[in-house]
């Protein structure tokens, strides 16, 4: 009898955990659905604001970092209004992107930098990896 009392407890644990897994696994799959949903959001808010931020890269007010990030080097009127809104939606993209490849946050923006980089127009101010600024020829 002593014996069978001493199971009960673990088996009673052991349902308990994996009622706790069922429901962690629907939470993060919820999760997982919300950031790809977010990131769609964000994708469709970046796509609106393009032809702004190429406005505002082109006359030198704002510039690509070396972390895949919008630096506003040159004060305009909604420039730093402009750099906030896309950095807080690359920062979504990049953290979906990562949680999806298993990758960091920080290499999926240093390599969006790069790429953003190489498809620059002449005259847009971008941050080498050394960390100097140079406008683009």
């Amino acid at each position: 009898l002593h014996h069978h009392q001493s199971s009960q407890p673990s088996q009673v644990m052991k349902r308990r955990l994996v009622v706790l897994l069922f429901v962690l696994a629907g939470c993060l799959t919820g999760v997982t659905t919300a950031m790809a949903a977010g990131a769609a959001d964000a994708k469709a808010r970046m796509r609106e604001r393009v032809s702004e931020i190429d406005r505002l890269k082109i006359a030198g007010n704002v510039g690509e970092n070396n972390r895949g990030f919008l630096e506003v080097r040159k004060p305009a009127d909604n420039a730093a209004a402009v750099v906030a809104a896309e950095n807080k939606d690359r920062t979504e993209l990049f953290n979906d992107t990562a949680s999806r490849t298993g990758s960091t946050s920080d290499a999926v923006g240093r390599s969006f930098a790069k790429q953003i980089a190489s498809a620059s127009a002449p005259g847009v101010w971008i941050q080498g990896q050394d960390g100097e600024w140079r406008q683009k020829r």
